[in-house]
């Protein structure tokens, strides 16, 4: 990806007119969580948390965590996840999933909850209406790792992931392990043999195999395929996005087993050819009753790199074998397979092949379908904002100025946006639209104007470009040739 050394920062593009407004929420770059309004102007700044992501609950109440294990022993597991009000306080707090004795570290207990949970009344984690998460109760589902020895996956000691429930005093209620099913994925014979011996080892991820790198699980809700008689999509069941194999799972809480699934391959039916490749996907949800699209599977589908085949020109051992240099999001009708919407590098305006990779996130990332049928999109990579229409067109747009961490980016891993309302310590803001801005003619100060000092026109053939022949060069302020 190539971006320009200067370019500007906070909100760019507003639309108040066309826009569902409201708050939104981001991690600003492990530096806190931050809650915006739709000019950008930041209304608290949650110091000192972590958004992995955050999610706001009715009443100013926060969900995010407050630390992270050494990333010598591990990757992304976080110690607790915490409940604060508008003040900061902590209010709920758990972190009794496992007991760490990391050497040289000091020992303690761990939620180890990595990129998303859900609380009990929203089955996604953002606003739909009638669907508010408790908030003085009710169980929280989490997603979790375990370190695992599975000798049919690989020999390498395994980061698996696990999705877990918990009531609100902190009881295990419910516990669900991914390797235990390892054979409803569906892997192919060249893919189980380049993960037994690639299985995702990287030195800062405490030498663990993060085999499949789950980054998303939501449950389903009420939804119309459920209604119409489809077991598959009972409300408590279990949608998860494994990133590494290019896979979207939908698991039975009540059987436990992969009931539904999209991927790893994506050549082996009409409609999965239609749809194409899902490369190391995020946040792939069922979008709630009572929005645009209910019913509907939504996944930010990154491309980059990811999946375990065989060995090819861009992947000389079957690791991260599928490629692809720019991203979509994609709507996706879970019983006929068919795409029934999309957003595009072609929706944004862009050009293929020559500019595509300007919509391109190959990690993190979300969306997010808001109340008027608009979609909220995490571009992450780049720290970019976009709420689009259904007919594709830009209406607000956001850049993030912080940067930090390991890798000193401006990443977004996720951001919500929720109404005025759920807010009530925070008066609702004045809203000022921000027209788009025409780059061609936008300067720096100081910066000449765009047009020459003398023009002039060129008649006949170019021989810079191969041509031949005479080439008759016209002043035409003078006229003279």
């Amino acid at each position: 990806m190539a971006y320009p050394t200067v370019y500007p920062t906070g909100t760019t593009l507003y639309d108040p007119e066309r826009c569902f407004n409201g708050f939104t929420v981001y991690e600003a770059k492990e530096q806190g969580v931050l809650i915006m309004d739709m000019n950008g102007h930041e209304i608290q700044f949650f110091k000192g948390l972590h958004g992995f992501p955050p999610k706001l609950l009715p009443g100013g109440h926060l969900l995010a965590q407050t630390g992270e294990r050494n990333t010598r022993f591990s990757t992304q597991d976080k110690f607790d996840l915490v409940q604060v009000d508008w003040d900061g306080n902590i209010v709920w707090k758990f972190n009794q999933y496992e007991y760490i004795e990391d050497p040289g570290e000091t020992p303690c207990w761990m939620a180890r909850q990595h990129h998303d949970f859900q609380r009990e009344g929203n089955p996604v984690g953002y606003y739909a209406p009638g669907m508010a998460p408790r908030v003085d109760g009710g169980n929280t589902l989490i997603l979790g790792h375990k370190d695992v020895h599975n000798p049919r996956i690989t020999n390498r000691l395994m980061l698996d992931d696990t999705v877990y429930e918990i009531d609100w005093e902190g009881n295990l209620l419910w516990e669900w392990v991914l390797s235990e099913h390892f054979d409803e994925i569906g892997l192919r014979e060249d893919s189980k043999n380049t993960l037994f011996r690639n299985p995702n080892v990287r030195p800062a991820r405490g030498g663990l195999a993060d085999w499949a790198h789950t980054n998303s699980m939501s449950l389903l809700g009420p939804n119309r395929h459920y209604e119409a008689g489809d077991e598959r999509f009972h409300p408590d069941n279990i949608i998860i996005c494994c990133r590494d194999l290019n896979t979207t799972l939908i698991i039975s809480k009540r059987t436990g087993r992969i009931v539904w699934k999209m991927g790893p391959y994506y050549d082996e039916t009409a409609e999965l050819r239609a749809i194409g490749w899902i490369i190391g996907q995020h946040h792939a949800h069922m979008i709630p009753r009572g929005l645009v699209g209910e019913g509907n599977i939504m996944v930010f589908d990154n491309g980059g790199w990811a999946g375990y085949g065989s060995p090819n020109p861009a992947s000389v051992n079957g690791e991260k074998y599928a490629t692809r240099d720019y991203s979509r999001v994609l709507e996706i009708n879970p019983v006929s397979m068919k795409i029934e919407w999309q957003f595009t590098p072609k929706e944004l305006g862009k050009v293929f092949p020559v500019d595509y990779n300007r919509f391109y996130s190959p990690f993190v990332s979300g969306a997010q379908r808001l109340p008027n049928g608009n979609t909220l999109i995490t571009e992450g990579a780049s720290g970019m904002l976009l709420e689009v229409t259904r007919d594709h067109q830009l209406v607000w747009e956001y850049i993030s100025p912080y940067w930090g961490g390991i890798v000193p980016i401006n990443q977004v891993y996720r951001a919500y946006r929720v109404p005025y309302a759920w807010i009530p310590q925070a008066a609702e803001p004045e809203q000022t639209a921000i027209p788009p801005i025409d780059v061609r003619d936008f300067r720096m100060p100081g910066a000449a104007a765009r047009g020459a000092d003398r023009v002039v026109e060129v008649e006949g053939c170019n021989p810079f470009f191969g041509g031949s022949g005479v080439c008759v060069v016209t002043d035409v302020e003078e006229n003279a040739s």
